[in-house]
């Protein structure tokens, strides 16, 4: 079962006006996923990762991010791996209480590390987006999307093959829509 929810990729700016900010490059009434593989092939390839955070719906954007933040860091630590499998535990059972979890661990974790945007992206997905006893905000649309695609930019840091990098989390992106 296909996951594209867009027929052009201009739609995918016209639903989260915030890729804009994200995406410099013009949006166009191509297929989103010829779009997609022209960002990760052009001159601007991290585009494509954004991208490709708002195409996915929320649950497989967070899936995505974490499959690709293991294969980035490979060995991830145990901060890490904690805060991983709480994302994907969310993926798993998309239920309040994980996503409750995934929140505390993500508030909790050390800003600069990527798997604490996966569990960022997890715990935006809805509801509020802070741990509060009042009535807190609900999280933006975008939200998961910026964490997503910020945690595989962070874990990308200083690689080399950047570009080869960005493809192959593009295609693990695009394996996701096609089901």
């Amino acid at each position: 079962m296909a996951l594209l929810r867009f027929a052009a990729a201009r739609e995918v700016f016209e639903a989260f006006p915030s890729a804009h900010v994200d995406i410099k490059t013009a949006p166009t009434d191509q297929s989103p996923i010829a779009y997609l593989r022209d960002l990760a092939k052009g001159p601007a390839p991290d585009e494509a990762i954004a991208f490709c955070a708002y195409l996915l719906p929320r649950r497989e954007a967070v899936w995505w991010a974490s499959q690709c933040v293991r294969e980035l860091l490979g060995e991830p630590t145990a901060t890490d791996e904690t805060a991983l499998t709480a994302a994907e535990d969310w993926v798993r059972a998309p239920e309040e209480e994980n996503r409750r979890r995934v929140l505390e661990i993500g508030l909790a974790a050390n800003q600069r590390a990527a798997s604490t945007w996966v569990a960022l992206a997890a715990a935006w997905s809805g509801g509020p987006m802070i741990i509060s006893d009042y009535p807190a905000p609900p999280a933006p649309p975008q939200l998961t999307a910026q964490a997503a695609f910020t945690a595989i930019e962070i874990a990308l840091g200083g690689t080399t093959d950047r570009a080869g990098l960005i493809s192959q989390c593009v295609e693990r992106g695009v394996r996701i829509t096609e089901g």
